[in-house]
């Protein structure tokens, strides 16, 4: 059996039990954090932080967490909303005049984290992911695919420059520069929008699917999902791409946060907690409850499949959260106070990925004893 670092209530020991599982099925790596009531009740990782499995999986290693790093740009805009800064209801326009070119004048900031926009695809060249001005250009150009708040479509890498624009027009920092100065620092959570050189010694380079190489693009659809209903001209993502050095050094809002699940389920138990952890207020009461305000429910045209949107987080239920290409997650129940993120360096194919979701009921169940 996989040996599994780290510490964890009695209670919760199915989660380790679980992780453990995963490695012994052939995974490289990986940590799951629980925390209820803003406090650790799991924080465990195990496995290999590299391909070769030459070096250990430790308790600071950090990882490429993909579209999980949506969760901590959008509260990042809930954080100004909560401020009185920035509207939900407001045109994007208003904060991003050049913006308004190409019939998007009526774009609201709420079709901006509700996928709604109708901006999904990324069709520049990978390079100009990594230069912000140009990026934030080449979408203020664009015209939408649809009328904006009629229907929704994955917006996978251009919701991050969408909304993170739209911060640093208002704020004068980047979301990375945001994010760590009023949420990761004062919470002392290590994730990063943006990595610095003196992290790469800690990184745990992605690990493509079994069977595949470092050419293994992105592909959305989950399992048994009709085909996207929009055609796209959106540019394919390599896992080479991921794990280049130009990525991690980028700010690519969407998609190029990287940390544990240890600071995963830290920033995100504010969600489950009405905006206080450890003592430390991000956010109102109700700026935590507008996470949960439905903005869409139906098909998603890009996903094909159901989905319903919050400002910023998808909704299941009671719950709010999303998942990251390659496997990585974080769910948060205000309900129940809980909050869980997963972290790996293994892909799996999505259609079958069931990871985090065997991982959530895991700790469900000890939650369902640390209740009673």
């Amino acid at each position: 059996m996989a040996d599994i670092q780290g510490s964890y209530d009695e209670l919760f020991t199915a989660v380790p039990a679980t992780l453990a599982g995963l490695i012994d099925d052939g995974d490289v790596g990986g940590a799951v954090a629980v925390f209820v009531d803003g406090e650790p009740v799991v924080d465990v990782w195990a496995g290999f932080a590299d391909a070769g499995r030459t070096r250990a999986w430790e308790r600071d290693t950090i990882v490429n967490v993909f579209s999980v790093t949506k969760t901590m740009t959008a509260l990042c805009a809930l954080v100004l909303i909560d401020r009185g800064r920035l509207d939900p209801d407001a045109p994007v326009a208003r904060y991003w005049p050049e913006f308004a070119a190409a019939g998007k004048r009526h774009v609201l900031v709420r079709h901006l984290l509700s996928h709604t926009a109708g901006l999904p695809d990324w069709e520049g060249p990978v390079e100009e992911l990594y230069d912000w001005t140009a990026a934030t250009a080449r979408l203020a150009g664009q015209a939408p695919q649809w009328e904006p708040g009629t229907a929704a479509g994955y917006h996978s890498l251009t919701q991050g420059f969408l909304v993170g624009e739209v911060l640093r027009r208002i704020t004068g920092r980047s979301v990375g520069e945001f994010f760590a100065a009023e949420v990761a620092g004062p919470l002392g959570a290590d994730f990063h929008i943006g990595l610095g050189p003196e992290h790469d010694p800690r990184v745990a380079p992605t690990v493509p699917p079994p069977g595949k190489d470092e050419d293994y693009t992105a592909s959305a659809p989950g399992r048994d999902a009709p085909a996207p209903t929009a055609p796209t001209a959106a540019t394919p993502i390599r896992v080479r791409d991921g794990n280049s050095l130009a990525w991690r050094r980028a700010q690519i809002p969407a998609a190029s946060g990287y940390g544990n699940a240890r600071s995963v389920a830290l920033v995100q138990s504010l969600l489950a907690c009405g905006g206080t952890v450890g003592g430390v207020r991000v956010l109102s009461p109700e700026g935590c409850a507008r996470a949960r305000e439905l903005q869409f429910d139906g098909v998603d045209r890009v996903l094909g499949m159901p989905t319903r949107y919050g400002l910023g987080y998808g909704l299941f239920g009671s719950a709010l959260g999303w998942g990251g290409w390659g496997g990585a997650l974080v769910w948060a129940d205000p309900d129940e106070r809980l909050a869980i993120a997963y972290v790996t360096n293994q892909m799996r194919e999505p259609a079958a990925d069931n990871r985090g979701i065997e991982l959530i009921m895991a700790a469900q169940d000890g939650l369902k004893g640390l209740r009673a």
